[in-house]
């Protein structure tokens, strides 16, 4: 069973800067990809930022030019640097194992437990 465990969360002020880490435990064959999600109270969980095994990414434009996803293979790793954070941000952010096909990513039923982030002064 692949565990995916979030940490970097917290709390922080508008315009900060915090780095998510999610550390997979093992690897699942048909995912070639990881993905953050983020989910506000009363919302519907969305996709923040996507990346392939290989570095390719792709970001909601929401969060465009303010947060960067990062993958290191050798340890089984992806990371979500997030600056010039907003109160809109704050949401409980989840890693996500999943695939790529014709360059859209597809989520897989793979979840870390979450790792809250709130933005405020």
């Amino acid at each position: 069973q692949v565990q995916l465990v979030e940490s970097g969360g917290g709390l922080v002020q508008p315009g900060g800067s915090l780095r998510l880490s999610c550390e997979a435990s093992g690897t699942i064959p048909s995912s070639d990809a990881m993905g953050w999600y983020r989910q506000a109270p009363g919302e519907q969980r969305d996709l923040v930022a996507s990346i392939t095994r290989g570095g390719s990414t792709n970001y909601a434009d929401s969060v465009k030019g303010r947060f960067t996803i990062s993958i290191d293979n050798a340890k089984n790793t992806v990371y979500l640097q997030m600056h010039s954070l907003k109160p809109e941000d704050t949401a409980v952010y989840y890693c996500n194992a999943g695939f790529t096909f014709s360059g859209t990513y597809y989520r897989l039923n793979h979840w870390g437990q979450g790792t809250q982030v709130t933005v405020s002064s």
